[in-house]
């Protein structure tokens, strides 16, 4: 069908990302809509704008050398992918929860996060990149 070829484009692109860790690449994979749904903060933060500033930030958080996809399950315009990193020494496991538009784009991405000792560091060091990422290199 038409929305599994987007799903199928649209998980290709955000798996390149990943692997390039290329934040720039976001705009193109993200809907204008996109609502973005963090372990960290509990809200949803809605738009391009925002959904880019913190998955920028995860991809430095969590997308270091360890980082690995070790599950992944599509649904029609659904998909769900486990991964596995360490941070400091501790253990990560998490899934992303993505759901797809019919142009291939991210309309929706939620994070979960385990264990307990897992989402602390990872919200520690989500919280030190968003402050730098706000600060931004023009400020001093």
């Amino acid at each position: 069908s038409a929305q599994a070829a987007a799903t199928s484009s649209g998980l290709k692109a955000w798996h390149e990302l990943v692997r390039t860790r290329n934040a720039l690449g976001l705009s193109d994979v993200l809907a204008d809509d996109v609502v973005f749904r963090s372990p960290i903060v509990h809200t949803p933060q809605e738009g391009k704008a925002r959904t880019t500033m913190y998955l920028t930030g995860a991809l430095h958080v969590l997308g270091n050398a360890d980082f690995t996809y070790v599950r992944e399950v599509v649904d029609g315009q659904n998909a769900v992918l486990e991964f596995t990193t360490t941070i400091d020494g501790i253990e990560v496991n998490g899934v992303d929860m993505i759901t797809f538009n019919d142009a291939g784009q991210i309309v929706d991405f939620k994070v979960m996060l385990r264990p307990m000792k897992g989402i602390q560091i990872v919200g520690q060091k989500m919280v030190q990149m968003l402050e730098a990422l706000k600060s931004g290199p023009a400020s001093s």
